[in-house]
């Protein structure tokens, strides 16, 4: 077999690979739409009222509008993350010192 196909061959499974695992879950809800503002959609699930940003890149089929039923897929996407030390855990289980005892 010619080395520049196995090359080649190698590069495209190694460039599928990144493209499977970089994708995370997607999720659905589905319900009545309760409001729609400024790139955000309010759904009613059950008793709660689930809020979902919409952004140009979301493909909406049919006439999305306040009273529609809707299903939405979404992703998880993190904002921020703050890490705390494990020190500070530590310090928080620690057992109080007894008092030191007074000098006579």
């Amino acid at each position: 077999m010619n080395t520049k196909c196995v090359v080649f061959s190698f590069i495209l499974v190694l460039l599928a690979s990144f493209t499977w695992a970089g994708a995370p879950k997607t999720y659905q809800v589905t319900g009545p739409v309760l409001e729609m503002k400024d790139g955000i959609i309010i759904v009613q699930k059950g008793d709660d009222k689930w809020e979902i940003a919409l952004d140009s890149a979301c493909k909406i089929t049919g006439d999305l509008k306040v009273g529609s039923k809707v299903t939405i897929e979404y992703r998880m996407t993190a904002v921020t993350a703050v890490v705390k030390s494990a020190d500070t855990k530590t310090q928080a289980k620690a057992p109080a010192k007894p008092a030191a005892k007074p000098k006579k």
